[in-house]
């Protein structure tokens, strides 16, 4: 499956999907596909600004840009990956409980049939629901690769105990993500207290905090390829890791975020690693300014789809220089 040309269909027309990719008609059958892009339109965990229920549908209009060709890394994604979009998970807006459910089920039969799921957002607790339904099919934690401001190891908040802010500490008091396999990178706060990282710490996961990004990427980037080579993982990326320069439309804006050519060279080190599952969360249309946030959150999809295309390229044999005699192929 690979997405309409524009010489078909001009960028500005036809019915918007992630990517332009083929839209999958049949929402409870998963496609033979390598990646299914679902949208979860959800914000009833947020605890700021509202509005991230819109995410999907202004990444899908915004993908009227994207393109298959990725220079960074020399690959065509969509000759490598078969990839689709899935429709949104149909949930109620109003009962977080349900609503994780819901993505948990999605993520649940998408696992079981072997596809990578990758899920737009909605807020934070998509990654609780995906994580869930991930761990029910394949019965094993995974790391965690976290890009975001903050920790996300929170207590309850107003008598809520699950809501953007404590999905990673739900996650690994479930056993779902293996924090020694763990990381988390960009946080910048603003930070209640001196104890706001201690959660994370002392569960063993890898800081890589926004100073370390900005005074050192080599060294940022080097610990990822470290951390992700232990073994499979869950990505979650949320936009607002970037500064609100370039992504303004998100639930929480704090200055002094990455830039975007920052965050795509974090994305393009996980070439090589293996992704079982990822999310784009927190992007907020109702705050975004010239549709920067949502063009970002496709430029993160195109880096993620990109960096699993060039894995599965490079774990192919290579071709054979011998001939079916024995001989060797002459150049």
């Amino acid at each position: 499956m690979k997405p309409t040309p524009s010489v078909d269909m001009p960028r500005f027309a036809g019915v918007p999907t992630f990517l332009r990719l083929p839209a999958v008609a049949d929402a409870d059958r998963v496609p033979d596909v390598d990646v299914l892009l679902c949208g979860v339109p959800f914000d009833g965990g947020s605890s700021y600004r509202p509005g991230a229920r819109f995410g999907p549908r202004a990444v899908r209009d915004a993908s009227a840009l994207a393109r298959g060709f990725s220079a960074a890394l020399g690959i065509d994604v969509f000759e490598e990956l078969r990839v689709a979009d899935g429709g949104d998970v149909p949930l109620s807006p109003h009962d977080i409980g349900a609503a994780i459910a819901a993505v948990a089920d999605r993520a649940e039969a998408i696992a079981r049939s072997g596809v990578i799921g990758g899920y737009v957002g909605g807020d934070q607790t998509v990654t609780l629901g995906a994580l869930r339904g991930i761990h029910r099919a394949k019965l094993k934690s995974v790391g965690l690769v976290h890009i975001d401001t903050h920790s996300n190891t929170a207590g309850p908040a107003w008598g809520q105990d699950i809501h953007h802010g404590s999905v990673v500490r739900h996650a690994v008091a479930e056993g779902l993500i293996r924090p020694e396999w763990s990381v988390q990178i960009g946080l910048r706060g603003p930070y209640s207290s001196g104890g706001d990282l201690a959660f994370a710490l002392s569960n063993g996961f890898e800081i890589v905090d926004i100073d370390e990004v900005k005074w050192d990427l080599h060294s940022a980037v080097s610990t990822l390829r470290k951390v992700v080579r232990q073994g499979p993982i869950y990505l979650s990326v949320d936009i607002a890791a970037l500064d609100p320069a370039h992504a303004p439309g998100v639930g929480v804006p704090w200055p002094g975020g990455m830039s975007t050519w920052e965050l795509q060279q974090i994305l393009r080190a996980l070439v090589g690693s293996e992704i079982v599952g990822f999310d784009v969360v927190e992007i907020c249309p109702p705050f975004d300014h010239a549709d920067l946030t949502a063009h970002a959150g496709v430029m993160v999809l195109q880096e993620i789809l990109a960096a699993i295309a060039d894995t599965r390229r490079s774990a192919r044999p290579a071709p054979s220089t011998h001939d079916s005699r024995g001989g060797r192929i002459s150049a």
